[in-house]
């Protein structure tokens, strides 16, 4: 069996994921994994699948290309390669850091520059600008994952100066306690 993931893009309408999924039925694909998102009106999703072995690559390609020509969907199909999970020696602890503020050009890089530079990962990004000066139009969430050995509360200074020199509201809190205490 071969890990490929499927990115699919196009203008947002019904049955995109019921046609994707589909054909990666049809070709004894299993689904192992959709991350999917509409951005305004635009669709962008991920399939992460395990292919048959003699179904190769760009057999799949020219599959989604000919069963999609008439959709106005972009498929790229590409190879999994590496590990997909984090071993027990270095399980990354995940924080959510959310700013609220004012727009500016800026603002992503800006906070994303900060978290690069401390080697930590953003695994999950939501940005939501309407724009003006409205404090509470303007969101930005982050899910960080900080391996072992990072300095994560020089980090997280680093990003409450910044979020203070931009006039922005920043909350930064462990994934666990957010879960713990948002349950039903």
């Amino acid at each position: 069996m071969t890990k490929l993931i499927i990115t699919v893009l196009g203008k947002d309408r019904p049955g995109i994921i019921s046609h994707i999924s589909t054909i990666l039925y049809e070709r004894d694909c299993n689904l192992e994994n959709v991350n999917q998102m509409i951005l305004q009106n635009q669709f962008a999703g991920f399939f992460f699948v395990e292919a048959p072995s003699d179904l190769s690559l760009d057999q799949l390609q020219q599959i989604f290309i000919e069963k999609t020509v008439d959709t106005g969907l972009t498929v790229h199909v590409n190879r999994l390669e590496g590990n997909c999970h984090a071993t027990d020696d270095f399980l990354p602890e995940i924080f959510l850091i959310t700013t609220i503020g004012p727009d500016q050009k800026g603002l992503v890089a800006r906070f994303s520059s900060i978290i690069a530079t401390f080697k930590a990962n953003i695994v999950n990004l939501k940005a939501v600008f309407k724009g003006g000066s409205d404090p509470t139009a303007n969101v930005m969430s982050y899910q960080v994952e900080i391996l072992p050995g990072v300095d994560a509360q020089a980090m997280f200074q680093a990003l409450r100066d910044k979020a203070l020199e931009l006039n922005l509201d920043i909350r930064i809190q462990h994934k666990n306690i957010f879960d713990a205490i948002n349950k039903i």
